[in-house]
C-alpha cells in the first residue's frame, strides 16, 4: 500500500480543492484511490472472515466517493478532504450501524463504529432497545476492550434532543442516552500511526472491539439479528 502517497495527495487536494486542479492530477488521484482501496480491501477481508454482516461485500460496495454529492451552495470545495469507506451489511449507505474508515492527513484519519446519521426508524429502534435492555447497553458501552481502542467511549458531544424523546419520561434514568441523535464511538490516528506497519492490525482489532456494540444497535432493527 502507498499510504504515504495517499496522505500526500489528500494534503495537496486540501490546498487545491478545485475541479480544474483535479482534472490536471487525475492520475495522482487514481493512484491515491488505489492505495485507499487496498487498505479497505485488507481490512474488509479480515473482519468479514468473522462477521457475517460483512461477508460478500466488495470495496465497490463500501468505498465513498470523493466528490461532495450534497455540497451546499456556499461550499466552494467540490471534494471531501478525506477518503474512506463505510463497512456495513448492504453497503456504505445502508440504514444500519457499521464501521467507518477515513484517511485524512495531519492526524485527522479516523475510525468510527456505530451510526452517525441514523434514519428516524433506526434512531427509534435504538432508543427502544436501550430502554428495554438498559443493563446490556451499559455493559457494552463500558466494556474494557471497547474502551481500550475507543477511550472516549460512546460520543455524547454530537446533536441531541433538548427534551425527552416522544414516549419517554423526563425522569427516565437513561435520558442522557435516549436524547442522542447519533450512537457511535470514534478515534483519530496520527499520520505516523497510519504509516506504521501494523495499521491494518490496529483497525481490525478496533473494529472487533466495537462489534458487540454495533451488533446491539443492529439487532434493534426488525430482522436485524
Amino acid at each position: 500500500m502507498e499510504l504515504n502517497y495517499l496522505l500526500d495527495f489528500m494534503a495537496r487536494l486540501a490546498a487545491n480543492n478545485t475541479t480544474a486542479w483535479m482534472a490536471e492530477h487525475r492520475s495522482d488521484y487514481q493512484r491515491a484511490r488505489a492505495a485507499c482501496t487496498e487498505l479497505v480491501r485488507q481490512v474488509l477481508a479480515r473482519v468479514a472472515a468473522t462477521d457475517p454482516d460483512l461477508a460478500n461485500l466488495t470495496t465497490t460496495d463500501v468505498m465513498f466517493r470523493l466528490h461532495k454529492n450534497d455540497r451546499a451552495h456556499r461550499d466552494p470545495e467540490p471534494y471531501k478532504r478525506r477518503m474512506g469507506a463505510g463497512l456495513k451489511r448492504g453497503g456504505r449507505h445502508a440504514p444500519r450501524a457499521g464501521y467507518f474508515i477515513a484517511i485524512q492527513p495531519e492526524g485527522k484519519s479516523w475510525l468510527g463504529a456505530g451510526t452517525f446519521h441514523p434514519t428516524p426508524e433506526l434512531l427509534a429502534a435504538i432508543r427502544q432497545e436501550i430502554h428495554y435492555s438498559s443493563d446490556e447497553f451499559h455493559r457494552l458501552r463500558q466494556a474494557p476492550e471497547l474502551l481500550r481502542y475507543f477511550p472516549d467511549g460512546l460520543d455524547t458531544t454530537g446533536p441531541q434532543l433538548t427534551r425527552p424523546p416522544r414516549g419517554y419520561a423526563a425522569d427516565d434514568p437513561d435520558l442522557t442516552w435516549l436524547r442522542l441523535k447519533t450512537f457511535g464511538v470514534g478515534r483519530f490516528y496520527t499520520d505516523a500511526e497510519v504509516l506504521a506497519p501494523d495499521f491494518v492490525d490496529q483497525l481490525v482489532a478496533a473494529i472487533g472491539a466495537a462489534r458487540p456494540l454495533v451488533d446491539f444497535f443492529n439487532e434493534a432493527l426488525p430482522g436485524g439479528e
